[in-house]
Protein backbone atom coordinates (compact mmCIF):
# COMPACT_ATOMS: atom_id res chain seq x y z
CA UNK A 1 0.00 0.00 0.00
CA UNK A 2 1.22 3.04 -0.39
CA UNK A 3 1.70 6.28 1.58
CA UNK A 4 0.77 9.34 1.27
CA UNK A 5 3.49 11.76 1.22
CA UNK A 6 3.50 14.07 3.97
CA UNK A 7 4.10 17.42 4.39
CA UNK A 8 6.67 18.54 6.78
CA UNK A 9 5.94 21.99 8.74
CA UNK A 10 8.21 23.08 10.84
CA UNK A 11 7.86 26.29 13.12
CA UNK A 12 10.46 28.24 15.11
CA UNK A 13 8.98 30.51 17.61
CA UNK A 14 10.30 34.23 17.98
CA UNK A 15 12.46 34.91 20.93
CA UNK A 16 11.94 38.43 22.43
CA UNK A 17 15.12 39.43 24.95
CA UNK A 18 14.96 41.76 27.81
CA UNK A 19 18.00 43.26 28.77
CA UNK A 20 17.16 45.68 31.90
CA UNK A 21 19.60 47.75 34.30
CA UNK A 22 18.00 49.26 37.00
CA UNK A 23 18.30 52.80 38.06
CA UNK A 24 20.21 53.85 40.95
CA UNK A 25 19.61 55.96 43.96
CA UNK A 26 22.22 58.20 45.33
CA UNK A 27 21.94 60.21 48.52
CA UNK A 28 24.07 62.44 49.76
CA UNK A 29 23.76 64.79 52.70
CA UNK A 30 26.33 67.26 53.88
CA UNK A 31 27.18 67.61 57.83
CA UNK A 32 25.12 70.21 59.33
CA UNK A 33 27.53 73.40 60.35
CA UNK A 34 27.61 74.68 63.80
CA UNK A 35 28.45 77.87 64.71
CA UNK A 36 28.82 78.07 68.93
CA UNK A 37 29.66 81.45 70.01
CA UNK A 38 30.46 81.50 73.72
CA UNK A 39 30.79 85.12 75.79
CA UNK A 40 32.69 83.97 79.06
CA UNK A 41 31.02 85.24 82.63
CA UNK A 42 32.08 88.51 83.25
CA UNK A 43 32.99 89.50 87.20
CA UNK A 44 34.09 92.89 88.41
CA UNK A 45 34.82 93.74 91.38
CA UNK A 46 35.58 97.44 92.43
CA UNK A 47 36.49 98.22 96.08
CA UNK A 48 36.28 101.45 97.38
CA UNK A 49 39.11 103.04 99.67
CA UNK A 50 38.85 103.28 102.76
CA UNK A 51 38.68 106.65 104.79
CA UNK A 52 40.17 107.21 107.94
CA UNK A 53 39.23 110.58 109.55
CA UNK A 54 40.67 111.93 112.24
CA UNK A 55 39.70 114.65 114.94
CA UNK A 56 42.63 116.10 117.18
CA UNK A 57 40.76 119.38 117.71
CA UNK A 58 39.79 118.63 120.89
CA UNK A 59 43.05 117.36 121.68
CA UNK A 60 45.19 120.22 120.21
CA UNK A 61 42.77 122.30 122.32
CA UNK A 62 43.77 120.33 125.58
CA UNK A 63 47.62 120.65 125.29
CA UNK A 64 47.96 124.17 124.03
CA UNK A 65 44.68 125.92 123.49
CA UNK A 66 44.28 124.71 119.74
CA UNK A 67 43.54 127.89 117.30
CA UNK A 68 43.55 130.97 118.02
CA UNK A 69 39.86 132.03 117.22
CA UNK A 70 38.91 128.90 119.64
CA UNK A 71 41.77 130.51 122.12
CA UNK A 72 40.31 134.07 121.89
CA UNK A 73 37.17 132.49 122.29
CA UNK A 74 37.64 131.06 125.76
CA UNK A 75 39.63 133.98 127.20
CA UNK A 76 36.95 136.33 126.37
CA UNK A 77 34.44 134.09 128.19
CA UNK A 78 36.47 133.60 130.82
CA UNK A 79 37.51 137.59 131.49
CA UNK A 80 33.75 138.08 131.21
CA UNK A 81 33.29 135.44 133.99
CA UNK A 82 36.00 136.96 135.84
CA UNK A 83 34.78 140.09 135.66
CA UNK A 84 31.52 139.13 137.07
CA UNK A 85 33.00 137.19 139.72
CA UNK A 86 35.60 140.54 140.52
CA UNK A 87 32.12 142.67 140.47
CA UNK A 88 30.39 140.01 142.86
CA UNK A 89 33.04 140.07 145.23
CA UNK A 90 33.92 144.04 145.40
CA UNK A 91 30.24 144.90 146.13
CA UNK A 92 29.99 141.58 149.16
CA UNK A 93 33.38 143.74 150.49
CA UNK A 94 31.73 146.73 150.27
CA UNK A 95 28.54 145.35 151.91
CA UNK A 96 30.88 144.40 154.89
CA UNK A 97 32.49 147.96 155.09
CA UNK A 98 29.14 149.38 155.28
CA UNK A 99 28.22 147.44 158.07
CA UNK A 100 31.03 148.43 160.53
CA UNK A 101 29.01 148.25 163.44
CA UNK A 102 29.59 144.28 163.54
CA UNK A 103 33.14 143.43 164.97
CA UNK A 104 35.35 141.69 162.91
CA UNK A 105 34.49 143.90 160.43
CA UNK A 106 37.60 145.82 159.74
CA UNK A 107 39.32 146.89 156.40
CA UNK A 108 42.49 145.76 156.86
CA UNK A 109 40.47 142.30 157.39
CA UNK A 110 38.30 142.90 154.74
CA UNK A 111 41.32 144.28 152.22
CA UNK A 112 43.83 141.11 153.81
CA UNK A 113 42.11 138.68 152.39
CA UNK A 114 42.18 140.31 148.79
CA UNK A 115 45.94 140.20 148.40
CA UNK A 116 46.31 137.03 145.87
CA UNK A 117 46.04 137.93 141.77
CA UNK A 118 43.20 136.10 139.90
CA UNK A 119 44.21 133.71 137.33
CA UNK A 120 43.86 134.28 133.61
CA UNK A 121 41.25 132.61 132.17
CA UNK A 122 42.42 129.40 131.06
CA UNK A 123 42.95 128.76 127.70
CA UNK A 124 43.06 125.38 127.27
CA UNK A 125 40.16 122.64 127.77
CA UNK A 126 39.97 120.06 129.68
CA UNK A 127 42.00 116.55 129.19
CA UNK A 128 40.43 113.56 128.51
CA UNK A 129 40.84 110.01 126.74
CA UNK A 130 37.96 110.75 124.49
CA UNK A 131 39.77 114.10 122.73
CA UNK A 132 40.61 112.60 119.82
CA UNK A 133 37.43 111.03 117.30
CA UNK A 134 38.50 108.68 115.36
CA UNK A 135 36.35 107.68 112.13
CA UNK A 136 36.51 104.81 109.74
CA UNK A 137 34.18 104.85 106.24
CA UNK A 138 34.00 102.20 104.66
CA UNK A 139 31.81 101.13 101.88
CA UNK A 140 30.62 97.71 100.15
CA UNK A 141 32.63 96.89 97.08
CA UNK A 142 30.45 97.75 93.48
CA UNK A 143 30.17 93.67 92.25
CA UNK A 144 28.53 93.28 88.94
CA UNK A 145 28.48 89.56 87.57
CA UNK A 146 27.27 89.34 83.91
CA UNK A 147 26.36 85.71 83.06
CA UNK A 148 27.82 83.73 80.48
CA UNK A 149 25.97 83.71 77.08
CA UNK A 150 26.26 80.91 74.64
CA UNK A 151 24.82 81.20 71.28
CA UNK A 152 24.18 78.09 68.71
CA UNK A 153 24.06 78.30 65.29
CA UNK A 154 23.28 75.66 63.10
CA UNK A 155 22.93 75.43 59.51
CA UNK A 156 21.05 72.08 57.94
CA UNK A 157 22.48 71.28 54.32
CA UNK A 158 19.39 70.14 52.16
CA UNK A 159 20.24 66.41 50.94
CA UNK A 160 21.82 66.31 47.39
CA UNK A 161 20.18 63.66 45.56
CA UNK A 162 20.80 62.03 41.99
CA UNK A 163 19.06 59.62 40.05
CA UNK A 164 20.57 57.44 37.00
CA UNK A 165 18.05 55.73 35.06
CA UNK A 166 18.36 52.48 33.67
CA UNK A 167 18.06 51.05 30.89
CA UNK A 168 15.34 48.44 29.04
CA UNK A 169 16.34 47.28 25.72
CA UNK A 170 13.72 44.74 24.27
CA UNK A 171 15.12 42.98 21.00
CA UNK A 172 14.24 40.29 18.77
CA UNK A 173 16.66 37.31 19.39
CA UNK A 174 14.80 35.00 17.23
CA UNK A 175 12.56 35.65 14.82
CA UNK A 176 9.78 33.41 14.46
CA UNK A 177 10.04 31.23 11.01
CA UNK A 178 7.68 28.56 9.47
CA UNK A 179 9.54 26.08 7.34
CA UNK A 180 7.89 22.98 4.97
CA UNK A 181 9.45 20.43 4.05
CA UNK A 182 7.53 18.85 0.79
CA UNK A 183 7.92 14.98 0.61
CA UNK A 184 10.57 13.76 -2.04
CA UNK A 185 8.69 12.99 -5.18
CA UNK A 186 9.20 9.82 -6.98
CA UNK A 187 9.95 10.86 -10.63
CA UNK A 188 10.72 7.44 -11.75
CA UNK A 189 7.07 7.16 -12.60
Amino acid sequence: MKTLPIVQIQTTPSLLSMDADPGSFSIRQPKAEVQLNTRPAKLTVESHPIQLNVDQRDAFSAYHGGNMFDMNKRIYSGIQQSFLENMAERVQQGNQLAAIHKSGNTIANIVGFNWQTKPFPETRTPASYDNVDIRVDTRPPDINFQPAVSEMNVIVNKPEIAYQRGKLDIYVKQYASVQYTPPAIDVGL
